[in-house]
């Protein structure tokens, strides 16, 4: 189960996001609900998407690394679409299937479960 910490520092919520996103270590993929976890709004992963969605730093917030809970990658991704999260991600030794169209990780090999994790 993922661990939430107090907000020290009065973040917004898109913040939050990011500094979870941003700990998410190479070659591992979290959900959304995750993230949402994390950043202590359990019921808000359509907002982690939003937040990813509009990502100011692609290149610093690794938002290809977030995937929906069954491990799908994101149709529409905003940097490029599926394929290019597709090959950031195998590019990190994530390992992507196709299925039925779309592209999946296996979660249960590649999900980042933080041993403990400390908003900052």
């Amino acid at each position: 189960m993922d661990t939430v910490y107090r907000n020290p520092k009065n973040k917004n919520f898109f913040q939050l996001v990011y500094d979870a996103v941003q700990k998410i270590p190479e070659g591992k993929v979290a959900s959304y609900g995750q993230i949402a976890r994390l950043c202590g709004s359990p019921r808000s992963s359509r907002a982690v998407g939003y937040a990813l969605h509009v990502n100011p730093l692609p290149g610093v917030v690794p938002c290809h690394r977030v995937v929906n809970r069954e491990g799908r990658l994101a149709p529409a991704f905003a940097f490029g679409g599926a394929g290019v999260q597709k090959s950031l991600l195998e590019a990190e030794g994530v390992e992507v299937f196709e299925c039925d169209g779309f592209y999946f990780v296996n979660m249960k090999k590649f999900c980042w479960t933080p041993e403990k994790y400390e908003m900052e």
